[in-house]
């Protein structure tokens, strides 16, 4: 499968500490028509962490039912315990989803064989599209490029979400990157960057906002428009930093209640609603 453009990581929203499936079911109409090339519930953004097991498995089956086919879906799976993250397999299996975004472990801080070892257990046990989530600020551990080349020669391992942190990292990466296997950063401040270099696109919380003009940098760059590109990514990048001043994703959750798209900006702890300070600085622009 080969991954390309923008993808949506797309928030969970909640209402009295209950996933708010209404809203939900808005937001994947919505987002559908805006040009996205698939969804990926489950996510950070979509507060994988404080998602329950009977939350969990009714967001996948109620994604498929709203996407209705129209649109791939990799569901976020991904733990530091290899065996958990096995069994927890079998409950994405039970639907037709595409792949699945797999964050290296965490906290155990394994070294390159560990991290090795456990995504090749993983795709030895799923037919599912593997995307490695790569981001060594949360996890503790960067995965290195010779280790990611090496885990591309594996069939269902099929692109990277690149937070290395490193643009010397993320170039080398993109410039030597195996046939088949995507690049699609997950740090949107540099996605204009990684699309120059020949990266495959983005997985990016920011394209909650102006979805249309992010699909349009990507098609800009594609079809070498790189002055229409370079004069719409300026309009984006003023206001990506202030989606990430605080906690992803409580300030998009804070535009799209504003927006109607959702009933509530909830977030759960030990996230928190954003400042007054960023509430003004968003209705600003």
């Amino acid at each position: 499968m080969n991954l390309s453009g923008v993808w949506l990581p797309i928030i969970t929203p909640f209402r009295d500490d209950k996933v708010d499936f209404e809203s939900y079911k808005k937001l994947i109409e919505y987002y559908i028509g805006k040009g996205i090339s698939g969804i990926i519930p489950l996510g950070t953004t979509g507060e994988g962490p404080t998602i329950d097991g009977i939350e969990y498995e009714a967001i996948i089956y109620k994604t498929m039912e709203f996407v209705d086919g129209r649109l791939p879906v990799f569901v976020g799976l991904g733990g530091n315990n290899t065996k958990k993250v096995l069994k927890e397999l079998k409950t994405v299996e039970k639907y037709k989803v595409n792949g699945i975004l797999s964050v290296c472990p965490y906290y155990n801080r394994p070294d390159q064989r560990g991290i090795y070892q456990h995504f090749y257990s993983i795709s030895q046990e799923t037919g599912l599209n593997i995307i490695i989530y790569n981001i060594p600020y949360r996890t503790g551990r960067n995965i290195e490029n010779e280790t990611l080349f090496r885990l591309a020669e594996l069939k269902s391992i099929v692109g990277v979400k690149d937070s290395c942190g490193d643009f010397k990292q993320t170039a080398d990466l993109i410039l030597n990157k195996p046939e088949g296997f995507s690049v699609l950063t997950g740090e949107d401040m540099i996605f204009y960057s990684t699309l120059l270099l020949g990266g495959d696109g983005g997985i990016l919380a920011a394209s909650h906002i102006n979805t249309e003009s992010f699909v349009k940098v990507y098609d800009f760059i594609k079809s070498n428009d790189h002055e229409s590109a370079l004069k719409l990514w300026k309009s984006l990048h003023e206001f990506i930093p202030l989606l990430f001043q605080e906690p992803n994703p409580a300030p998009v959750k804070y535009w799209l209640q504003r927006k109607g798209l959702i009933s509530s900006e909830e977030v759960r702890l030990p996230l928190t609603e954003i400042s007054l300070g960023l509430k003004e600085k968003l209705d600003s622009i």
